[in-house]
C-alpha cells in the first residue's frame, strides 16, 4: 500500500516545508549543464521529484512523467527533477534513454535536498503557481496518487 505523508518540519535556519508555504529556491545547474532557477517557472503547476537512477521506484516513475506533461501540456505543468544520492553521469544517461523532457537539477553539496528536507527518495513536491507548496509523496508516484494531488495545484 502506498501512503502519502503530508511533511512538516524544521530544517536548517528554522524554516520549515510546509504545505500551504513557498517552497525553497532550487537553483543550480542541470544535467546537460545548462543554468536553472525554479523561479522561472512561477505561474505554472510543477512537481519537484527528488530521484537518483540506483533507485528503481525512482525509475519507474518516469513513464508516468512522460505521461502526465503530455496530458497536461495545455496547464502548463512543469516537472523538475533533483539529482540525490548518485552521480551525475548515470542520471543523464538514463534520463537520455528515457527521453526525459525535463531538467534534473545536480545538487553536489546536498543544499537543495536539506533545503527541502527530503526524507527519502523518490519523493515529490506538488507546488502551485504561486510557489506554494500544495503536497507532498514520499516513495514511487503511481496514476491515483498523481491524480489526486495534481488536481491541489491544477490552474
Amino acid at each position: 500500500m502506498l501512503a502519502v505523508i503530508f511533511v512538516s518540519a524544521t530544517g536548517c535556519g528554522g524554516a520549515r516545508v510546509e504545505r500551504g508555504h513557498p517552497v525553497p529556491a532550487v537553483a543550480g545547474t542541470t544535467l546537460d549543464g545548462a543554468a536553472f532557477d525554479l523561479a522561472d517557472l512561477r505561474g505554472r503547476p510543477v512537481l519537484v521529484n527528488f530521484w537518483g537512477p540506483s533507485c528503481i521506484p525512482c525509475r519507474n516513475e518516469f513513464p508516468l512523467f512522460k505521461a502526465k506533461l503530455a496530458e497536461h501540456a495545455d496547464e502548463g505543468l512543469a516537472i523538475v527533477g533533483v539529482l540525490m544520492d548518485d552521480p551525475p553521469e548515470p542520471a543523464r544517461e538514463f534520463a537520455r534513454e528515457m527521453d526525459a523532457a525535463w531538467p534534473t537539477v545536480v545538487d553536489p553539496d546536498e543544499s537543495i535536498v536539506k533545503a527541502w528536507q527530503v526524507a527519502a527518495r523518490p519523493q515529490t513536491y506538488f507546488v502551485d503557481g504561486d510557489g506554494v507548496l500544495r503536497s507532498i509523496q514520499i516513495g514511487e508516484l503511481v496514476e491515483r496518487d498523481f491524480e489526486r494531488q495534481y488536481d491541489l495545484i491544477a490552474p
